[in-house]
């Protein structure tokens, strides 16, 4: 079949392209390449446009006659977001909008959408399930909250099929190398303590005062193939006609930056210097999330969950990627 991957350039979207070729889809990467790279496209057509660009989607969805939509293109950075809301509101929200009116104009073909754990804001219980609460604490979090609820009203009115992803922290990369996580500015913590490790420099720590065990926000880390298999997951779900939903991806195990940072060190036998600054806006202090609902109703679960290995996956591309970068 051929799915359209609206972001398919981007980390997560390219890795989901490849566990689609893999299973003998075409993945159709639709991209504007303003914050993905078209490097990471290798299993499939870029088509460069923007999800905002009615008439380039119109094209696409002529051209290709995708069975299916995974939709990841949005900005995704929490700062960014709370300094620029209405760049936020405007790209993830009002250009999902025009996504979701075009692909109606060709029927209700399945959406399986990117959404985050941010949604839930800070949360009242751990591990976070999907019945918890969504109060998002900033704008990054609103946005993808906008569209779940988009494609909650769509479905109703006009038989939208879709599934709502809730990612907890992504992170790793693909095994075998091909791709990876390669962000610019890159905030997410892994791959800059990787970058530290690798260069011998400091890597920020943001907060030491949270109420944590030791100070530092705890995250729930999953690794980006499991992410991509959801997704396959997700596809073959929908177009068995079954219930829209949204679904957690987690490991319901969290890890503080400090505990992460001595993985690191353990991964890359150096030591890895640390220095304290700030709190970053809109940072909750734990996001530990369950995923029963997943395996339940996808049989899915996280088979490479273990820290030292997503982070194993990630220092093997990382050092491939700076290797191979021009002096």
């Amino acid at each position: 079949m051929n799915i359209l991957v609206t972001g398919g350039a981007g980390y997560i979207g390219s890795h989901v392209c490849k566990c689609l070729s893999a299973r003998g889809h075409l993945p159709v990467a639709y991209d504007n390449l303003s914050r993905g790279g078209p490097t990471a496209v290798k299993w499939g057509p870029l088509e460069i446009g923007d999800i905002a660009d009615r008439d380039k989607l119109r094209a696409l969805l002529k051209r290709y006659r995708p069975a299916a939509v995974m939709h990841f293109a949005a900005f995704a950075y929490v700062g960014e977001s709370v300094e620029k809301p209405l760049l936020y509101y405007r790209n993830n929200v009002a250009g999902s909008v025009v996504l979701f009116e075009t692909i109606l104009e060709f029927g209700p073909l399945p959406v399986i959408f990117s959404s985050s754990c941010v949604t839930y804001g800070i949360p009242n219980n751990i591990p976070i399930s999907e019945d918890h609460p969504q109060n998002p604490i900033n704008p990054y979090g609103w946005s993808k909250l906008f569209v779940e609820r988009m494609l909650m009203d769509s479905g109703r009115a006009f038989g939208l099929p879709w599934v709502s992803l809730r990612y907890f922290n992504a992170a790793g990369a693909d095994p075998d190398g091909d791709i990876g996580e390669d962000h610019n500015p890159e905030t997410h913590l892994i791959p800059l303590v990787l970058r530290a490790a690798r260069n011998e420099t400091a890597v920020e720590i943001y907060g030491i005062d949270y109420d944590t065990p030791d100070g530092t926000c705890v995250r729930d880390y999953i690794h980006v193939v499991d992410i991509a298999e959801a997704h396959l997951g997700a596809l073959e779900y929908l177009l068995a006609k079954s219930q829209s939903c949204a679904l957690n991806l987690a490991n319901a195990r969290g890890y503080s930056v400090k505990e992460v940072i001595a993985a690191a060190e353990r991964v890359c036998g150096r030591t890895i210097t640390a220095k304290v600054a700030p709190r970053r806006p809109g940072d909750p202090p734990i996001l530990i999330g369950s995923a029963k609902r997943a395996h339940e109703l996808l049989g899915w679960s996280a088979e490479r969950s273990n820290l030292e290995l997503q982070i194993a996956d990630a220092w093997k591309w990382v050092n491939r990627a700076l290797d191979r970068a021009p002096d």
